[in-house]
This record gives C-alpha cells, structure tokens and sequence, in this order.
C-alpha cells in the first residue's frame, strides 16, 4: 500500500534540509558551481525525492531499496561536506550544524526503513 509522502517526517525535513544547502552552496566560490556545487545539490535533492518515489511503491521492499538509496546520499554529502571544510568553503561550525541536522534525517529514515520489513 503507498505511503503518503507529503506526511512523511522523514520528507518534510529532508526537503528542509535540501533548501538549506541550496542556501549554503550558494557562498560557495562560482569556480565550484560545477563541481561540490553541484554535486551537494544533487546529492540532497536525491534524499526526499528517493523518499517520495519509494512511496509510490506497491510492496514494502521496494520502498525500503529507495530508502537505502536515500542513504546512500546522506553519506554522500556527509562526504562533500568534509571536502567543502578541507577547501574553506564552510568553517567547523558550519559544518557542525548541517552535520547534525544530517544525522537526524539519516536516523528516522534508518528507523523508518527497519519499520518496512
């Protein structure tokens, strides 16, 4: 049975979490537009839209592969925004502040997926 995305937790604070790094990359110098850039937006709009395409699935299952991919880019810009520390693109506590909004949506989809089985 599909799940209603748009009442999703997980979704709604993924996708607030997607603005705010629309928000923070766009300090980032331009000679990175197409590279960190582009790849952290990316990366974190694959998050809810993961989120909302599994829920249109019929079978728990295959929800639960769009949510492991949806992780998979949590990881991912977990990732990018260490390298974006190590370029002086975000300072330490920047990068603590996102990484910590980051952990929350990496822990209720982890919760949320373990529910699907």
């Amino acid at each position: 049975m599909p799940h209603r995305f748009k009442d999703l937790d997980i979704w709604k604070l993924s996708r607030s979490f997607c603005s705010g790094i629309y928000t923070l990359t766009s300090k980032f110098p331009e000679n990175a537009k197409f590279g960190i850039t582009n790849q952290l937006r990316r990366a974190s709009v694959s998050i809810p839209s993961n989120i909302a395409e599994g829920s249109s699935r019929k079978s728990n299952k295959d929800f639960s592969r769009f949510l492991e991919i949806a992780i998979g880019s949590i990881y991912e810009i977990e990732t990018q925004l260490l390298i974006a520390t190590d370029l002086g693109f975000i300072n330490s506590i920047e990068f603590d502040t996102i990484s910590e909004k980051l952990n929350s949506i990496l822990k209720m989809v982890s919760k949320f997926k373990s529910t699907l089985k």
